[in-house]
């Protein structure tokens, strides 16, 4: 069924996910499209009723003001111009004054469009797509056991059932007791067809020595897509690659007027080589859509509220180059944080938190002697798109826990520091 929608165009704007995320909980789906799209590009939009153009500080874009294509301007469609300087003209373009949500809803009920956007008629959708792009063949998925694999899971089982088979790659990268997890509750609990491998030497390996965050993301990506390869090839008949590919992936790894934030090891790390089509159902939707979607599946909820997981693991919070040690570091005070965190309930109010080890030492003392070992550091964020996120406040007594049991428990850690910086500036992960 095609869906109403409102395409909007990116004209330099750092909220497009803000006004996207506004119509869609107006009811709307709303897509945003680059400035110079075409009349024919729009046209093959299912559902198109209305164009939004958002201007914003980077509308000069190397050098250059970025406009829109003169025939999108003059089309029928209603048009609405939001951003404080964005003046263009065209037909059936308004651009009215108010908050954002006042005037894209009014805009949305005086252009007729309907709101019929929903997370059951998004499952609806998907579901008929799934069985139509993917037919009688098969799908390898990659399933971390995050929130966003879980629910490609959950969608692929119920669009294509035994056709789908999952693999579970432990590529040392994971959080403590995780693998594990992971083999029982989607083999036991969800009765999936799981694969699981023990890639741990394999990965870290082809990541010894290597300091810089792209390529340590583009590496594991890279690799990733070779394992699946391989185990593809011990089975018949795989065509298809599923990934937990979702909307903020998709902007952060960048697009015409705005420049990589970082690259996600599932966009921008794939081989041009790949040997599979792949099947993103979640790639249009931001992370509390994913979590709504998966509700509406009904996944439990622990799972469908798990703690979000970068899909290269715990190798962008061991900041530079990967090391065995670093990287217990990271997991054992993970697990203590997640620990004392669920203990005192704020797992039910932080939307992520995780610890970082990064490449530095300082000086302590430890039993009476001078020492010379690494800091972590706590990160704690609340957000609702990923796309922004503000900084919890932790109490005191619980981070006080927390110190004394990293320095305690966790070897070769003599300080314990709390990141305090909101995204934007900063990035959620460190990496």
């Amino acid at each position: 069924m095609a869906r109403d929608t409102i395409a909007i165009l990116d004209f330099g704007s750092s909220n497009n996910s803000g006004i996207a995320r506004i119509i869609r909980k107006a009811g709307v789906y709303s897509e945003i499209v680059a400035h110079d799209i075409t009349l024919a590009e729009l046209a093959q939009m299912p559902g198109l009723k209305g164009l939004i153009f958002n201007g914003g500080p980077n509308r000069a874009y190397e050098g250059q003001m970025l406009e829109a294509m003169p025939e999108v301007l003059d089309c029928p469609l209603p048009k609405l111009a939001v951003g404080c300087n964005f003046n263009v003209s065209g037909e059936n373009l308004s651009a009215w004054d108010g908050a954002e949500a006042d005037v894209i809803n009014r805009f949305i009920n005086t252009s007729g469009i309907e709101r019929n956007w929903s997370m059951e008629g998004f499952i609806e959708d998907q579901i008929a797509a799934l069985r139509k792009q993917i037919g009688d063949k098969k799908v390898l998925l990659a399933l971390s056991g995050g929130v966003d694999s879980s629910v490609v899971a959950a969608l692929l089982l119920r669009a294509i059932g035994d056709q789908l088979t999952c693999v579970h790659v432990n590529h040392g990268l994971l959080r403590k007791g995780e693998p594990e997890q992971v083999v029982r509750v989607f083999k036991r609990e969800m009765g999936a067809n799981l694969i699981y491998v023990d890639a741990v030497d394999r990965f870290l390996d082809k990541l010894a020595g290597v300091a810089d965050p792209e390529q340590k993301r583009k590496i594991i990506g890279a690799e990733f897509i070779r394992v699946f390869e391989e185990e593809a090839r011990k089975l018949d008949d795989i065509s298809f690659l599923g990934q937990g590919t979702i909307y903020p992936d998709i902007l952060e790894s960048g697009t015409k007027t705005a420049k990589n934030i970082k690259s996600h090891h599932n966009v921008g790390g794939l081989p041009s080589d790949l040997q599979f089509e792949l099947v993103e159902p979640l790639k249009q939707l931001f992370k509390d859509e994913v979590r709504a979607v998966g509700e509406a599946l009904g996944l439990p909820h622990s799972m469908v509220y798990r703690q979000p997981f970068p899909g290269p693991g715990l190798g962008v919070r061991c900041v530079g180059a990967i090391t065995r040690e670093r990287l217990e570091q990271v997991r054992e005070s993970d697990a203590i944080l997640r620990e004392e965190f669920e203990n005192a309930h704020l797992d039910q109010t932080v939307w992520q938190y995780f610890t970082i080890v990064p490449d530095i030492r300082s000086t302590g003392v430890r039993n009476h002697e001078r020492c010379w070992e690494r800091p972590v550091i706590i990160r704690a964020v609340n957000t609702q798109d990923a796309i922004t996120a503000s900084i919890e406040e932790i109490p005191y007594p619980v981070l006080a826990k927390i110190v004394n049991r990293i320095v305690n428990e966790v070897p070769g850690v003599n300080r314990v520091l709390y990141d305090l910086s909101p995204k934007p500036v900063a990035t959620i992960e460190w990496e």
